[in-house]
């Protein structure tokens, strides 16, 4: 339809210019935009918000399908069709396999670590043990990802980054931060799961530079980084609940005051 051409790049050029290019009458326009949506329209809202929240909680973005039968799964009664058609109105892609192939072209993918926390997350000093994570928040412009460290001793963000991408650069970047911030004694502890980019041979290098040990989760089990899951959990219930951010600039921002001008310090 061509109003929601409109709709999609009214940020980018007039509204006049887009009817005219489109042959469409401004009147006609703004009283489509002041008509009530459609019970079909609705759902598609709630969909695709559905839609957003399973790839946002999803490290390697799933497939339509897969998507699909996640929804479904969730009780979500939808057709793969409409989940591929809303995928691609918003910008989401399948990046799995293209990713990992990126990361086995340019560097070497080390085996995982044991897991040398198992779940013991209290500690009793500062700099013994740090956990790290990776989600995506969307915007209006597309996709941003943050990764962030935590010292397990008083549960505070000691690093973090955003990026477009989800490259080991950007855990890298936080994991820097953090290093740089506290200076930890050789025999730190940083656990995380078993991530592609935690797996990279220039991430366990930086860790081994510093005297750090690199410790993972069993595959597929969340509970074994609970930390860093509960902190995207609170994050997103307080920040991120219902909110389409206009810019990853303005993602940004509101991640690093949540961190820290809340988080780190009234929490």
């Amino acid at each position: 339809m061509k109003y929601a051409v409109i709709d999609e790049h009214r940020s980018e050029f007039p509204v006049k210019t887009l009817c005219r290019v489109l042959d469409v009458s401004r009147s006609l326009y703004y009283a489509f935009k002041k008509a009530p949506a459609s019970p079909r329209s609705q759902e598609d809202q709630a969909l695709r918000a559905a839609i957003a929240k399973v790839h946002a909680e999803h490290r390697w973005a799933p497939g339509a399908v897969k998507m699909w039968r996640l929804l479904n799964a969730q009780g979500i009664a939808c057709g793969k069709h409409r989940v591929a058609r809303l995928r691609k109105l918003d910008g989401i892609k399948t990046t799995r396999t293209k990713r990992f192939r990126v990361m086995q072209a340019k560097e070497r993918v080390q085996p995982p670590a044991p897991d040398l926390v198992k779940r013991a997350f209290q500690v009793d000093a500062p700099n013994k043990i740090w956990v790290g994570d990776i989600t995506a928040m969307r915007t209006k412009e597309g996709w941003i990802h943050l990764a962030v460290v935590l010292d397990l001793f008083a549960r505070r963000v000691v690093g973090w980054s955003m990026d477009t991408t989800q490259a080991a650069t950007l855990p890298i970047a936080a994991l820097s931060m953090a290093l740089a911030q506290r200076q930890p004694l050789p025999g730190l502890i940083f656990h995380s799961d078993q991530g592609t980019v935690y797996g990279s041979s220039s991430y366990r290098e930086l860790l081994q530079r510093h005297g750090a040990l690199a410790s993972m989760s069993r595959k597929g089990n969340c509970h074994d980084n609970a930390v860093a899951e509960s902190f995207f959990s609170n994050l997103k219930n307080e920040v991120m609940h219902d909110r389409l951010f206009s810019t990853r600039d303005e993602a940004r921002a509101v991640v690093n005051d949540y961190i820290e001008m809340y988080y780190n310090r009234l929490r």
